[in-house]
């Protein structure tokens, strides 16, 4: 009998993860940052609840409502602790040296998104907590840009940015964010950006994007070097918590 040349692989796969135990983790990642989410999502449960037994006691049939009223409860929870996780992952990287880039990450599929900044401007002292950094996402609106750090040295930084992409993508929309709180047209908090994002007109197709984002790749050798020590991709939003799952 012949025997098969290929041996059974004896490596475990790692098991999946249930979803009642990303659930779990979620709450538990998120907890640390926002106590008050296990109060909000049992409101939010209880009230769901509540609502069925008032309509029990109204049309005097208390099966079905609170049957029916079961799993509203149920997504209504999970509806509540998704934006109070999201809303927690943001506060956790606000005010973190590559916390645009954790922003753009959160962008459905169909964008380029860079996972390192495509510039940088830091202190002479390589103080990385008050650089200016900007990051690049391509997408069906255009080349976007999103600094962060001091207004000034972010501007320039954005500004110079925005030259050399109009240079190798002439008539391709540019658009340029600055993340921070306050006032001015092109400020965005940090946990609106993806949002801000994804509102913006669509003009390029998919050929177009990937034409873009071959000539912009080709641009690697001009940007500046991060200095030792400085991850600003550890920087993170937990996509599991925006999507409560």
């Amino acid at each position: 009998m012949a025997r098969s040349d290929s041996a059974p692989d004896a490596t475990p796969k790692p098991k999946k993860q249930g979803r009642i135990a990303q659930i779990v983790q979620v709450y538990k990642v998120s907890k640390t940052v926002d106590p008050a989410i296990g109060w909000w999502t049992l409101g939010a449960f209880l009230g769901v609840i509540a609502l069925a037994v008032v309509v029990g006691l109204v049309t005097k049939l208390w099966i079905y409502p609170i049957l029916l009223g079961l799993p509203f409860a149920l997504l209504a929870a999970v509806i509540v602790l998704s934006r109070r996780a999201e809303a927690a992952a943001y506060r956790q990287i606000e005010g973190q040296p590559g916390a645009a880039g954790a922003a753009l990450s959160a962008l459905r599929r169909g964008w380029y998104v860079e996972q390192q900044p495509v510039a940088v401007e830091a202190t002479r002292g390589g103080d990385m907590t008050s650089a200016a950094l900007v990051f690049r996402a391509i997408g069906r609106p255009g080349v976007i840009l999103v600094a962060e750090g001091p207004t000034a040295r972010a501007q320039k930084l954005l500004a110079a940015e925005r030259k050399r992409v109009e240079r190798v993508a002439p008539g391709v929309p540019v658009h340029t964010i600055r993340v921070g709180e306050g006032g001015g047209d092109d400020v965005v908090s940090v946990r609106k950006v993806a949002s801000v994002i994804q509102r913006k007109k669509p003009v390029l197709n998919k050929a177009e994007m990937a034409a873009v984002n071959k000539r912009l790749k080709a641009l690697g050798g001009v940007r500046p070097p991060i200095p030792p020590g400085m991850d600003p991709t550890r920087a993170r939003v937990d996509r599991k918590a925006m999507r409560g799952r």
